[in-house]
């Protein structure tokens, strides 16, 4: 009789952590291959914010019912800082808190909209980040866009979500950094001799 009962315990045990969602989503932005962009170590200074309005990063949309929403379990704000700091000193660049040339890099939309049905999930993904390049006399501004789609039967997973956005991020993040008008612009303040009067 004990072990039936350990069996049924065992049991209920594995349906309750089954039916338990996970309520976080693990994101992983990594560097993408950087090109060296300039032979000269130039210094920038990097401030990456966070311009979206709300925490959630993925939004699973139940017809009438309230949409379900994921948190990141870091703050994307300083995943991606870290990113972009690594990323702009592989191609080159000396990061200076100090520098008059400065980057502010704004995420705007960090978000992956799940829609699931009876025979299947479709996930929209879509990331948007705008850049600001300044010093004190010129000032350039960018925003770059990724967009994903998924479909697959059954419902959505977790891991299939991390890998898509984590693979979006690392497009959106190579483009940025090997932007050749970018980077120009950056060398181009750096370089600019102030006339004499």
């Amino acid at each position: 009789m004990k072990p039936l009962i350990l069996v049924i315990a065992a049991a209920f045990t594995v349906i309750g952590c089954a039916s338990q969602a996970p309520t976080h989503i693990a994101l992983n932005p990594e560097v993408p291959n950087i090109n060296q962009q300039t032979d000269i170590e130039l210094p920038i200074a990097i401030d990456t914010i966070d311009t979206r309005s709300a925490n959630f990063i993925v939004r699973f949309n139940d017809g009438d019912n309230a949409a379900r929403l994921v948190s990141p379990s870091e703050a994307p704000r300083v995943q991606m800082d870290q990113v972009f700091r690594d990323g702009f000193s592989q191609a080159g660049y000396r990061v200076d808190p100090s520098s008059v040339k400065h980057l502010q890099i704004q995420l705007e939309q960090l978000l992956t909209d799940v829609d699931e049905g009876t025979f299947g999930f479709e996930a929209n993904s879509q990331i948007v980040i705008n850049v600001i390049a300044q010093n004190t006399n010129q000032s350039l501004t960018k925003r770059y866009r990724a967009k994903g789609l998924l479909k697959g039967p059954f419902s959505a997973d977790f891991a299939t979500l991390e890998l898509e956005m984590n693979k979006l991020l690392g497009e959106l993040t190579h483009d940025i950094i090997n932007d050749p008008e970018l980077n120009q612009f950056i060398q181009q303040v750096t370089t600019t001799t102030w006339p004499l009067n």
